[in-house]
């Protein structure tokens, strides 16, 4: 009635766990952590802000191992759309480095947040067109 399976399954087995590579989550979170970062320094560089791009630099390379692409073009947004842009990246590399107890992180994201909150609410930028 029924004719039999005659190839392979396409599943796998629950004891074949050495099938492919696994990461730690300590490994997930640096590869997290260092895309924030790296997201962060495109958009700082656009904002020409040479000092904090040179740090968050220093960070990446240090989760990955090898110097970061700096921002190769820029994207023609506005200053305020910049620094919002700054600021939610700069949170979700905080969040990482929190969960990461990555402290030397987190300050630089900290302060990237506070600074770009700074730059939002500056009168030079409110009152700009």
């Amino acid at each position: 009635m029924y004719e039999p399976i005659r190839t392979k399954s396409v599943h796998r087995m629950a004891d074949d766990q050495d099938a492919y590579p696994h990461r730690s989550r300590e490994e997930e979170l640096d590869i997290q952590l260092a895309g924030h970062l790296a997201a962060l320094l495109a958009v700082t560089d656009e904002l020409g802000d040479t000092e904090a791009g040179d740090l968050i630099a220093r960070q990446v390379a240090r989760l990955r191992g090898a110097p970061p692409a700096r921002h190769a073009g820029l994207s023609g947004s506005n200053t305020p759309s910049l620094h919002r842009r700054a600021h939610a990246l700069a949170g979700r590399a905080l969040v990482v480095a929190a969960s990461r107890a990555d402290t030397a992180a987190a300050i630089l994201a900290a302060e990237r947040m506070d600074a770009h909150t700074a730059a939002l609410t500056s009168p030079e930028l409110v009152s700009a067109p």
